[in-house]
């Protein structure tokens, strides 16, 4: 039975993270392919199926996989000093943190992350969600930089978006209308983030709840990252950041989206 690519790539994580058992240790590229024949021979059985082999359909998919996870930092070629070499690898310091598995945006490709944000802020904006998607997609093709300016879109067209929620409001618009005079992006945040804070009573308790964590901090956080790498300053952002931000993102937009529902 040929299997898709997310099957492939779902049973290859459980496989990675030691959630299945296998015959083999997954420390050699042969030995990860049975085990992710196994593991989806197994599926729906009661105990475990040793031995068996990926369709050739299946076998080609796996080659693409193999370096995808090589790729995206998850896996890094060599087991041991002793076996440096492929077929032999081992699982990155990255990928032991995604593949935990305990974070509550934890998301291991482009689907998995459209499902968490949609999962979490279910009418986030179409035009956000496209840049959303390029930053993951440029992440997992190791394109950091470009995730990280992305990533610094995305924030800043959903908080222009709440900007013309809260102007339009009749009753508070005037009060946040010296906020759209301010020329540049961060200067807006700035000005925003100072009269709300001079007005915070007219906020329910859900929308104060870790404000200045969720929106000041990680929307100038990621505005630093996207000015850094935008701007030809040389300095190169890590793997391990990109990450971190792809997973900040979510409960900062969050945030803005609960004040979007206030200002309505």
């Amino acid at each position: 039975m040929d299997h898709s690519y997310e099957e492939l790539r779902s049973a290859a994580l459980d496989v990675l993270a030691g959630r299945v058992r296998t015959f083999y240790p997954p420390n050699q590229y042969r030995h990860l392919q049975n085990g992710i024949s196994d593991v989806l021979q197994s599926w729906g059985r009661p105990d475990p199926i040793y031995n068996t082999k990926l369709s050739s359909h299946d076998s080609e998919l796996f080659l693409e996989l193999f370096w995808d996870l090589f790729r995206q930092g998850i896996i890094t070629l060599g087991a041991d000093d002793a076996n440096p070499e492929f077929p032999f690898f081992r699982v990155t310091s990255f990928g032991k943190k995604l593949l935990a598995g305990d974070n509550p945006y934890f998301f291991h490709d482009l689907s998995s992350y459209e499902k968490v944000i949609a999962d979490t802020i279910p009418s986030i904006d179409d035009i956000t969600l496209i840049y959303l998607k390029e930053a993951m997609q440029a992440f997992m093709s190791g394109c950091l930089l470009s995730s990280s300016v992305m990533l610094g879109v995305a924030t800043e067209h959903t908080f222009l978006t709440l900007l013309e929620v809260v102007i339009a409001n009749p009753t508070y618009g005037a009060l946040f209308s010296s906020v759209s005079k301010e020329r540049s992006i961060l200067p807006k945040l700035n000005k925003f983030k100072k009269i709300l804070d001079a007005n915070i009573k007219i906020l329910p308790s859900n929308a104060k709840e870790d404000l200045d964590t969720n929106f000041s901090g990680i929307v100038s956080m990621i505005r630093n990252f996207r000015n850094e790498s935008g701007h030809p300053s040389g300095k190169i952002i890590s793997r391990e950041q990109t990450y971190i931000l792809l997973q900040l993102f979510i409960p900062c937009c969050k945030k803005m989206y609960q004040l979007m529902d206030v200002f309505k």
